[in-house]
């Protein structure tokens, strides 16, 4: 097997490439393997589809290593491959993701990883492009702009900017135009706080969103919170990070949650939405669930990782 190990050099708060190029001289056995460090995301898809059309006969695992914008990319790059597989080492700043199975520590162990297995799991592709987390938008896609611009910042960036997206997004962000149709249910009548649409559980680092999530049974699980003022929409935030917002009565009248296997968002100009934190600009966008289209790597978890 071949290990490609793809590279974002800017995930987190610093390069990952020194630890990444430690994992692997530290590894045990000898491993046929290269390193792709693209110059942006674009290079990285591109990277990724023409090494594989070049090898459509030898089994390729690739290796996103940074966050889950790189994870995406890779995905993206190697959906429709069967000859691919994906794995993950996890050195970004946010590793949503991989909360579905373990924590970070367990996907950061080349060994495991490599000795990990595979799980085929769901993907949605939204219009031409695609997500393997999350697709949210509303709030979420406001904090995920402005995650995007102040993220390098020092101070601001890195564990930091997360929070402080959130809270610029509460001041300027709570109400959204768009319609939600989900399988043809209209859910909404024009106007949201927010909506996650999940194969994942999890987004921000730490919000339950999609408690419910199962990434490989074909479902979208969506989730759209409903305007609310500020004080409401407070109270509510813990209820969502720890993911008991679908239960609790007192919010019952502002959460509406639904499986589909499509879902349709018509917004207006300037509309956009956040793919696994990678924006997508569109009027009219399109989320359809393909189940178990990625090869999954979850790795070995041992005492020592």
């Amino acid at each position: 097997m071949k290990h490609i190990f793809i590279v974002n050099t800017v995930a987190g708060e610093h390069s990952c490439l020194k630890e990444v190029e430690k994992a692997i001289a530290n590894e045990s056995e000898v491993i046929d393997y290269e390193l792709f460090t693209p110059d942006s995301a674009k290079d990285n898809v591109a990277q990724i589809k023409a090494y594989l059309e070049a090898h459509p006969d030898e089994e390729v695992r690739f290796y996103a290593c940074g966050g889950d914008g790189t994870l995406n990319k890779v995905a993206s790059g190697i959906y429709g491959y069967p000859n691919a597989s994906l794995a993950v080492l996890a050195y970004g700043s946010g590793n949503d993701y991989i909360k579905y199975y373990a924590d970070l520590q367990t996907f950061r162990n080349v060994e495991n990883t490599m000795h990990g297995t595979e799980k085929r799991v769901d993907i949605m592709k939204v219009n031409d492009r695609f997500a393997l987390n999350a697709t949210h938008f509303g709030l979420d896609s406001v904090v995920a702009k402005m995650m995007n611009k102040i993220r390098r910042y020092p101070i601001i960036g890195g564990k930091m900017c997360y929070p402080i997206a959130v809270f610029r997004a509460f001041l300027t962000g709570m109400r959204t135009k768009c319609t939600v149709y989900a399988d043809g249910e209209k859910l909404n009548d024009g106007k949201i706080c927010l909506c996650t649409i999940a194969n994942g559980k999890y987004v921000g680092g730490s919000y339950l969103c999609a408690p419910r999530s199962l990434n490989d049974d074909g479902w979208l699980e969506v989730c759209l919170i409903k305007p609310v003022s500020r004080i409401k929409f407070a109270l509510l935030k813990k209820y969502y990070t720890n993911g008991t917002h679908l239960d609790n009565p007192k919010f019952a009248k502002y959460v509406v949650y639904r499986k589909a296997k499509q879902v349709v968002i018509e917004g207006g100009k300037g509309f956009c939405v956040s793919l696994d934190g990678e924006i997508l600009e569109g009027e009219r966008i399109v989320v359809e669930n393909k189940q178990q289209a990625i090869r999954f790597v979850v790795p070995e978890i041992t005492d020592n990782r």
